[in-house]
Formats: structure tokens, C-alpha cells, sequence
């Protein structure tokens, strides 16, 4: 019996041997962007994968928080629920989700998230390709503390600078 040869992408490693080039991160490391009762890590961002993809975990506290039903034109998003309870919006429908529930969407799919549940949740976002969400993520942390009251004009324009296009 024979196989058809995988179709993998073109090889970006074209060395013998490997090289030792892992990066480990503990559990207990504490998150880049602590905010109220949540925190975002961030696992592995755009630039340490070289633009490949960017892995961030979102804890959020009991207190409803998430994103609103919004579009990317440059990056594909992914959900994996870690913990608690949360709502993903698949384009026509909130659904419930539970921890190993699993979303991605296209480039240009309509999504959004969101915990009402009363409980800490916690959910692991992959984009890829690895945009520079640090700067995004931030930005919505400072505006919620108080620390950045954009005008109108500033908010669209840090909103398209971040690929990010509320409906």
C-alpha cells in the first residue's frame, strides 16, 4: 500500500544536526499584563516566533469582561477554553463554552468572547499569522483602568492600527 507524500510547507530549517532553540516557560511565571482580577500571559508572542503565530492566555475575573463581535483583515483567531465558563460569538450566535471547547475563525470571520458567568474563566487565543497584539492588548488594559481616554478619533485609529473592526 503506498501514501501520497504529505504536503508540508517548504522547509525553513536547513541545517544537519537541530540546534538548541526551545524556549520553556514555567506555570508560575508571572503574566506581562496583570489587570484587576485577570491577567494576560503572554506565551509566545509574534516577534519570538518569528511572525509564525502569537499564543496569549486570557484569565479574566468574576466580573463580565471580553470582546464584542468584531473582524480581523490580517489574522485568523483561535479560542481554547483552559477554565469557567464563557460565551463565543461564532457570527450569528452566542454560544456557551466549556473548558477543552475549541474555536477558530478565518480571517474576516465575525467572533467575539465573553464571561458572564460570574466565575473566573480562563481561555487560550492563538493568532496567526503572529500579529503584534501586545501593543492592542495594552492599550484596552489602559483605557479600562482610566489611564487612556482616547477621543473618538483616536479610538478608530488605534482600532485599525490593530486590525480590529468592531460590527
Amino acid at each position: 500500500m503506498s501514501f501520497p507524500p504529505p504536503a508540508y510547507p517548504p522547509r525553513t530549517y536547513l541545517g544537519e544536526g537541530g540546534e538548541v532553540t526551545a524556549r520553556f516557560r514555567p506555570v508560575d511565571s508571572p503574566p506581562e499584563l496583570p489587570r484587576g482580577s485577570g491577567a494576560a500571559h503572554y506565551l509566545a508572542t509574534g516577534a519570538s516566533t518569528g511572525g509564525r503565530f502569537g499564543l496569549y492566555r486570557w484569565d479574566m475575573g468574576a466580573e463580565p469582561a471580553g470582546a464584542q463581535p468584531h473582524f480581523h483583515r490580517t489574522i485568523s483567531e483561535s479560542f481554547f477554553v483552559l477554565s469557567g465558563a464563557m460565551q463565543l460569538y461564532d457570527g450569528r450566535d452566542w454560544r456557551d463554552a466549556a473548558p477543552g471547547d475549541f474555536a477558530y475563525v478565518p480571517e474576516g470571520g465575525v467572533h467575539g468572547f465573553r464571561n458572564e458567568s460570574g466565575a473566573p474563566a480562563s481561555l487560550l487565543i492563538l493568532f496567526a499569522p503572529g500579529a503584534p497584539r501586545e501593543a492592542y492588548f495594552e492599550g484596552l488594559v489602559a483605557m479600562a483602568e482610566g489611564r487612556w481616554t482616547p477621543t473618538h478619533e483616536e479610538l478608530q485609529a488605534f482600532l485599525e492600527e490593530h486590525d480590529n473592526l468592531y460590527i
